[in-house]
């Protein structure tokens, strides 16, 4: 048995939640997968997962393995990038995370002249609204928007956005601006859902917080569809500072409500902590750090000159 191809089949498959996941993550055949996984349970005199026809289960001795299983890897990916000289060049992958709309329009070409400075990093840039697991996705960088739940991340606040109340000139000139969030009833809203509802519509902070709750005439799944329905004139629409920007600065909608908006919301750069950070990552946040704090500064001033 070759321990470290064991002990990487065995993680592979609590990350993935079966060894079918492991084999296609490791590029191996299920049944090798298997093997290796059963010849360390064997190796060790312990069972490590309890397999059902539906998902694997840690046992209290996996659950202990696996955690000092996944420690043994990254020690030695880290003495392997050392070995390679990572450590003295940038070189390497990134993987890097962003909400879809803010990474297209803000993360992405700062990620376009980073490629041009440092030749020997490649990024892997991937947008979605949803949270991602930077542990289980194996994520280097992450741009997370909002108050970060307490954890082991390292956070770099690079700068603030805020929910906006919108509508085009036209629009307001036929209906009129809402004084209060509750005139909201007597609006037509664009809301921002998918196949779920998120039809409740924040205003204020603290004592003064209050919830409406919205009936959308128009709903469409991305903020961009959002953003061009509110400023054809549809209605009125809920949207981020950095989504809602550049159509403000160009006239095609403008802000209401502004006696009634939220606090700002931080954005960061998200990591894991490591002993010894890869220098392709420490050259990104570098170089991010500042064009994306200089970005969000102009995102502000778009929006308080409307």
């Amino acid at each position: 048995m070759d321990r470290l191809e064991a002990i990487e089949a065995f993680v592979a498959a609590v990350d993935g939640g079966s060894l079918s996941a492991a084999s296609r993550a490791l590029n191996t055949p299920l049944p090798t997968i298997s093997r290796r996984v059963s010849e360390l349970e064997a190796h060790l005199k312990a069972q490590l997962l309890v397999r059902t026809s539906r998902k694997l289960i840690l046992t209290e001795a996996g659950e202990a393995f696996a955690a000092a299983a996944r420690r043994l890897l990254d020690d030695l990916a880290e003495a392997e990038r050392a070995a390679s000289g990572e450590y003295r060049t940038p070189r390497g992958e990134l993987l890097v995370t962003a909400p879809f709309m803010f990474g297209k329009l803000h993360v992405a070409p700062i990620v376009h002249a980073f490629l041009a400075a440092y030749p020997e990093v490649t990024v892997r840039l991937v947008l979605s609204d949803d949270v991602i697991d930077l542990v289980e996705a194996h994520v280097d960088v992450a741009v997370r928007i909002g108050q970060l739940a307490d954890s082991d991340l390292i956070a770099r606040q690079v700068g603030h956005v805020r929910w906006l109340i919108c509508a085009s000139p036209g629009y307001l000139a036929t209906r009129g601006a809402p004084a209060t969030p509750e005139a909201l009833s007597d609006h037509v809203c664009i809301a921002f859902e998918g196949l779920r509802d998120y039809r409740d519509w924040s205003f204020g902070s603290g004592t003064a917080a209050r919830t409406v709750m919205i009936r959308p005439r128009y709903s469409v799944n991305t903020a961009e569809a959002v953003a061009e329905a509110a400023a054809a004139g549809v209605g009125v629409a809920q949207l981020m500072s950095y989504q809602a920007a550049e159509a403000i600065a160009q006239g095609r909608i403008t802000t209401i409500l502004r006696d009634f908006g939220d606090e700002a919301m931080p954005v960061n750069l998200v990591h894991q902590p490591q002993r010894i950070q890869p220098l392709k990552r420490r050259a990104f946040l570098d170089f991010v750090t500042p064009r994306l704090t200089q970005a969000l500064l102009e995102v502000e001033k778009k929006v308080r000159s409307a």
